[in-house]
């Protein structure tokens, strides 16, 4: 009877079966004693490019691109607050001078007084109408108003005279609001009265200025 450390694992016996820890075939010599194997073949090497090698790209520097338009940005700016401020250091723009002048201006608001006096409807009329005088076809209305106007100035005053252009207020190179002084006579035989102010809106057309408008100071729109 086998004893409890028997050797004998045969099939059937007590216990588990043996296992085979060993290979059935005996290990090579040159691998048992650490020797090299057989050799083994190497890769075969990369095939070569047909043809020499393209060159190659070269790709745009994005941030030596980024840089020049910054700095022109900057220069812009630059030039834009440099032009600010002298335009402020100069006090802004300078009224324009165009058509209009002292004597210019008192020459025509004298132009048009006295054809207030003389009762020359055709001058008064065609001031009114402030440059659209020639191609208005039926004037009647505007001789009949310009009748009105000369009557209201004559019972007021028998004789104007501008004396000063007080203040010129520029609308562009070619319209301009007066502020003018003249002496008057009064037609009621009250005497004379100097520093009387009118306003007179001029318009320059055609190398002409026209009195578009009068308006007395003192009251009464003639």
């Amino acid at each position: 009877m086998p004893g409890p450390n028997s050797p004998d694992h045969r099939v059937g016996a007590a216990g588990p079966p043996f296992a085979e820890n060993h290979p059935s075939e005996p290990i090579p010599a040159s691998l048992r004693y650490g020797q090299p194997g057989p050799p083994v073949d190497a890769a075969p090497p990369a095939a070569a490019y047909p043809g020499p090698l393209p060159p190659p790209v070269r790709y745009p520097k994005r941030g030596r691109r980024r840089w020049i338009v910054g700095a022109l940005v900057a220069l812009l700016l630059a030039g834009a607050l440099a032009g600010a401020i002298l335009y402020k250091s100069r006090g802004g723009p300078a009224a324009p001078t165009g058509a209009f002048s002292d004597a210019t201006a008192t020459t025509a608001i004298q132009g048009y007084l006295d054809a207030l006096e003389h009762r020359d409807v055709e001058t008064i009329a065609r001031n009114t109408l402030c440059g659209i005088y020639d191609a208005v076809r039926d004037r009647r209305s505007d001789q009949a108003l310009a009748k009105l106007s000369s009557d209201a100035f004559r019972k007021q005053f028998s004789a104007a005279k501008v004396t000063s252009i007080d203040k010129i207020v520029y609308w562009s190179n070619y319209q301009a609001q007066v502020l003018f002084s003249m002496n008057v006579e009064s037609a009621s035989g009250g005497g004379p009265r100097n520093q009387v102010q009118g306003i007179a809106q001029l318009l320059m057309q055609h190398n002409q200025i026209l009195v578009c408008s009068y308006v007395l100071r003192t009251g009464g729109t003639y």
